[in-house]
């Protein structure tokens, strides 16, 4: 979780205070591992509100994904997607590959995000999908449904 302007304020005063991280946490109510890290932050003349974005195995690929979601026009599967570049060199899992056409971090540069599948339309060997509930009593026993 990251800090609010206020929180990390008071981390770099107590800090500046103590002059050990370890009392900073003490005082601060968080760990001195965080207060460490701000302050390194600050003392290399950086932001510490802004977050470092670390590159994701998936980065280099994502030119290739986007051609494939143009050329089919958002039809392409996830695993047709990822075995086309698991041929390029790829290396990471399947899960990233959809993540690239659906949204969230992944999502394509100005594109809205493509539904997800719905539940009841999925192909069979797809998906699984099960759910546990209260059953009725047998002989005065508790009972569970899968």
């Amino acid at each position: 979780m990251t800090k609010s302007g206020r929180e990390i304020m008071e981390i770099f005063e107590a800090f500046d205070l103590t002059g050990t991280a370890w009392s900073a946490a003490q005082l601060t109510g968080c760990d001195a591992k965080t207060v460490t890290r701000y302050v390194a932050v600050r003392d290399a003349g950086g932001d510490p509100l802004v977050r470092a974005v670390r590159p994701r195995l998936i980065d280099g690929f994502m030119p290739k994904i986007e051609e494939l979601v143009d050329r089919s026009k958002g039809k392409i599967r996830a695993d047709v997607a990822h075995r086309k570049i698991t041929a390029m060199g790829y290396r990471g899992s399947e899960r990233p590959a959809p993540a690239g056409g659906r949204g969230g971090e992944g999502r394509l540069a100005g594109r809205a995000a493509a539904p997800l599948p719905a539940v009841g339309v999925s192909e069979p060997g797809m998906w699984l999908q099960w759910d546990w509930g209260d059953g009725p009593q047998v002989r005065g026993r508790r009972t569970q449904l899968f």
